[in-house]
């Protein structure tokens, strides 16, 4: 003890914000969930009765639920999928490589902004700079982020738009294949297609699986775009109702706090649940160069 003394020291302030700020609010929020309790009055033991309404009675809790797991579903993987091809692109030998890759993670610094989803209302709104494109070609544009059927795509357009981190990952990933292996395959006759889909994806199925996991995690928890696109109403239509944004709602809109908790502990089990299967599934998929 008297040996890790200095380090115990040295953690102190970090295992004290943990304490105050992370376990001591995850714990009284569990409480909360049990309670109905609007911020001002005593919290009032309701047991199960927030879970049971959410399941069976709130409708808008199920289109924010639906809402959400679209937007994970496409965004996530539409995301790796370009921030994959980005990667590629720079892992070739070009002058500047350093100044491309700090130009693209760009948009991963300023896309969970502010000033980015107010502009993004902008660019996709009516009059704004996708209508006056299709305007240039004749088509006629609408204000995209006022249409329900197309609300919802804007903002998984920005999650895409928001590819830097990672294509720095998989920039990094690359790196690590070995050349040999494309050495030998060109002898063999494999062109740049074939050695995409035997070396390059099976290599990086360990990164991809990380940017997979993250990707996941980051969507379930989106709330700026939708809040700040939709004017914080989740519309038009609830197309935007993200459960973030439903949380928000419940609990500093109507002051259902004890609600709110409820629905934020169901999102940390259905975030646990899919993590969980993306790992129980990366067995069949993932491949390390140490298993056996």
């Amino acid at each position: 003890m008297g040996d890790n003394t200095a380090g115990y020291l040295f953690l102190l302030p970090w295992f004290t914000g943990l304490s105050l700020f992370m376990a001591g609010p995850t714990l009284v929020s569990l409480y909360l969930s049990f309670t109905d309790y609007n911020l001002l009055d005593t919290p009032n033991w309701i047991a199960t009765q927030n879970y049971i309404k959410l399941i069976t009675q709130d409708r808008r809790y199920h289109t924010a639920l639906r809402v959400t797991l679209t937007y994970v579903m496409v965004a996530a993987p539409v995301n790796l999928a370009f921030a994959l091809g980005l990667a590629m692109l720079l892992n070739a030998k070009i002058a500047g490589l350093s100044f491309y890759r700090a130009v693209y993670y760009i948009p991963s610094l300023l896309g969970g902004s502010v000033a980015v989803s107010i502009l993004w209302r902008q660019i996709f709104g009516l009059g704004g700079i996708v209508s006056q494109i299709l305007a240039l070609f004749g088509i006629e544009g609408a204000s995209w982020v006022s249409t329900p059927s197309h609300a919802l795509w804007t903002l998984i357009i920005l999650h895409v738009w928001q590819f830097g981190s990672p294509m720095v990952i998989f920039l990094a990933g690359l790196k690590q294949v070995p050349a040999e292996l494309y050495e030998a395959s060109s002898i063999d006759g494999a062109g740049p297609w074939r050695q995409f889909w035997v070396i390059t994806l099976p290599m990086l199925t360990p990164v991809i699986f990380f940017n997979l996991v993250l990707q996941i995690i980051n969507s379930f928890q989106a709330f700026t775009p939708a809040f700040i696109v939709s004017g914080g109403t989740g519309g038009p239509l609830d197309s935007t109702l993200f459960y973030t944004l439903y949380v928000y709602m419940q609990g500093f809109g109507n002051f259902r706090m004890g609600y709110a908790s409820a629905m934020g502990w169901i999102l940390l089990v259905i975030i646990g649940v899919v993590t969980g299967l993306a790992f129980l599934s990366s067995r069949y998929w993932v491949h390390y160069d140490d298993a056996k």
